[in-house]
């Protein structure tokens, strides 16, 4: 088991867990990465997968098999995924420590050494 790169909160894995009943996906495994674009030049992303690859490094919380590209590893380092319910319904919120700068909708950032390929907002 590799060092825990990305913290879920007990929120978060609760919608995840309930997610993945909803979409018949349990037993798949949550990867959460980094792509080029948005406003900032890089922009974070959550999906299921039903399989890993060498590339990939596997963390577990909250019974959550959680993989990340080992190449993303260094720019999600520290991160926490929450999940935050309120009148106006409910979102994941992603707190970075490697973020220097990012866009207004939260969604969009970069790293003081990785700028992705920002696009016009």
């Amino acid at each position: 088991m590799e060092t825990q790169v990305v913290h879920i909160t007990e929120a978060a894995a609760l919608q995840i867990k309930d997610m993945m009943k909803q979409n018949e996906e349990e037993g798949s495994f949550l990867r959460v990465g980094v792509r080029g674009g948005g406003c900032s030049g890089l922009s974070y992303g959550m999906g299921f997968e039903q399989e890993i690859s060498e590339n990939d490094l596997l963390l577990e919380q909250y019974g959550i098999q959680i993989v990340i590209n080992k190449e993303d590893g260094p720019i999600l380092n520290g991160t926490k995924i929450d999940f935050k319910e309120s009148l106006m319904g409910g979102g994941f919120t992603i707190d970075n420590p490697n973020a220097i700068a990012s866009c207004g909708c939260g969604s969009s950032f970069r790293t003081a050494t990785k700028t992705g390929t920002p696009e016009e907002c």
